[in-house]
């Protein structure tokens, strides 16, 4: 099991990490030259890779916005959140209500000095340096104690992230899933997503070009069939477990994931 002392805090600009590729692809400025080369590499591959991380921005977003006015949910708990953009979880959330508390936890020290600059000022939002498996520690955190009430319904998002954690039988994605869900109230729910190709070509590569690109800090594209695992037990909202810019889109224009050498795959399910 990871334990917080085995985190660094050191921003190594010579590694790419996800989260700063991520930012490239989504136009930001929080990534250096080896992230931005990685992605080049990447799309040599994989060229939607870019479109396929806007329209899991764009869901995210609107998972939220659902989660917020369709079932009053005023607490969010976001895995892997990522580096600060534009309408973050708590921007969408506290628009529509601005007393809902939300914290994030990521691993990418870039993520929390980023991320505390931007929320030191609001005292319903926090930012956890933790790994996504570290599961008692996330939730017995003081932040998370502070501002999250277990006995309530909540929010959990592992958005775009599972594929980042290798398999394992206790912290692959399966067991961190079941592990969350137990300490969930009746009520909340599971956001879970991650990048997923049914072309064993298209898996091995990209699982292979970012193990080694990050040296080691990553897991493996799956299959739809693996993402349908973790929410064995949970209650699917609809429409189910789809290509994420499917998943209730503002209009019939909106865009879509075209392309399909891999897609984001996931949904939101209940906790009965």
């Amino acid at each position: 099991m990871h334990t917080e002392n085995q985190l660094s805090t050191k921003i190594d600009e010579n590694v790419p990490t996800a989260a700063r590729m991520y930012d490239h692809y989504l136009g930001g400025k929080d990534n250096y030259a080896a992230d931005r080369a990685a992605c080049e590499e990447l799309d040599k591959v994989v060229p939607s890779t870019r479109r396929l991380a806007l329209n899991n921005r764009r869901f995210l977003q609107r998972a939220v916005r659902t989660l917020a006015q369709e079932h009053g949910i005023r607490q969010f708990l976001d895995h892997g959140s990522g580096l600060p953009t534009q309408d973050n979880v708590h921007q969408v959330a506290q628009r529509i209500d601005p007393t809902t508390h939300v914290v994030y936890v990521d691993n990418d020290p870039m993520v929390l000095v980023h991320g505390r600059a931007l929320l030191q000022q609001d005292e319903r939002t926090a930012v956890i340096h933790a790994d996504m498996r570290q599961t008692d520690h996330i939730f017995t955190h003081p932040d998370t104690q502070r501002l999250i009430d277990f006995s309530q319904p909540v929010a959990v998002l592992f958005n775009s992230v599972f594929h980042c954690i290798p398999d394992s039988d206790i912290d692959g994605p399966l067991a961190v899933a079941r592990r969350v869900r137990e300490r969930l109230a009746p009520g909340s729910v599971m956001l879970m997503c991650q990048l997923v190709s049914e072309d064993p070509e298209v898996r091995a590569f990209v699982t292979d070009f970012m193990d080694q690109a990050t040296q080691g800090h990553w897991g493996r594209v799956r299959q739809q069939k693996d993402v349908a695992e973790w929410f064995e037990g949970l209650d699917l909202l609809d429409p189910g477990l789809v290509e994420v810019s499917t998943w209730r889109p503002d209009t019939e224009v909106a865009p879509r994931q075209l392309t399909h050498e891999w897609v984001e795959f996931g949904g939101l399910a209940l906790v009965p």
